[in-house]
């Protein structure tokens, strides 16, 4: 029996990129506090694990949206951030930003809110 396929949509497409766990977490951290270190980025995602955070960042990168810059030190310094493509999400990002930011103010998040404002006053 033929499998049919649904016809190819780019929405589709990009919404799978973005959707998955950790992603648009990552991509907010990079677009709001500029290129990090593997460390800092990992740090700045409160509960990501590390196989997730390298997978995320892989896909991002082979996606075109995160560049990757390795320097030649022992132990390696590895550093990430937004590719043009990456930053054409900015503005999709800010939005998401600033709705948040009004829905805590709303009271909408509850207790786990707080705890996500104590951990963004403490990174600024």
């Amino acid at each position: 029996m033929k499998r049919i396929l649904p016809p190819s949509c780019p929405m589709d497409a990009l919404l799978r990129l973005l959707t998955g766990p950790w992603t648009i977490y990552i991509l907010w951290v990079l677009s709001e506090r500029g290129p990090q270190r593997f460390g800092a980025l990992k740090r700045a995602v409160p509960g990501i694990s590390t196989r997730i955070l390298t997978e995320r960042l892989r896909m991002l990168e082979q996606a075109g949206v995160v560049w990757r810059r390795q320097a030649q030190t022992i132990p390696p310094a590895v550093t990430y951030g937004l590719t043009e493509r990456g930053m054409e999400l900015r503005t999709v990002l800010d939005g998401l930003g600033e709705i948040a930011r009004r829905w805590q103010e709303e009271g909408r998040f509850g207790q786990r809110a707080a705890a996500a404002e104590e951990v963004t006053a403490i990174s600024r």
